[in-house]
């Protein structure tokens, strides 16, 4: 019944550090719409961005900066990335390391945002 994810949600303390960060580290595309939420555009998918205090509705029941924990995948070697994180001061906290992903074996990096959600960009084997 479901073929992909389109979007989720990421509750913040600051939206112009979250847009700040997620375009410089990773190349998201910020998007503000009137009477909409701030989205972080990739490919065919999006992160909204509420910030603690001005979520929109529905919300989940506890919105809570820091709580998310996520994939997001790249075609790009690893190693760029990881020059790419230190370049922009940002630390890896785990990687390269093997994982399974949704289709098969992937490398990952982990590192934090600034409200310390857990980050985790793979590449997939052969890809």
């Amino acid at each position: 019944m479901i073929t992909r994810i389109d979007h989720f949600v990421l509750t913040v303390r600051s939206l112009d550090a979250t847009c700040d960060f997620y375009r410089r580290v990773l190349g998201l595309r910020r998007v503000d719409s009137p009477n909409r939420p701030t989205a972080l555009v990739f490919g065919a998918q999006k992160i909204n961005v509420h910030e603690a205090g001005h979520e929109f509705e529905p919300k989940a029941s506890r919105p809570t900066p820091g709580s998310a924990d996520f994939c997001l995948i790249t075609e790009q070697p690893l190693d760029t990335l990881r020059a790419h994180l230190n370049a922009e001061g940002v630390s890896v906290e785990l990687g390269p390391v093997s994982r399974t992903g949704a289709l098969g074996p992937m490398t990952s990096l982990y590192f934090r945002d600034p409200d310390q959600n857990l980050v985790e960009v793979s590449v997939y084997e052969g890809g």
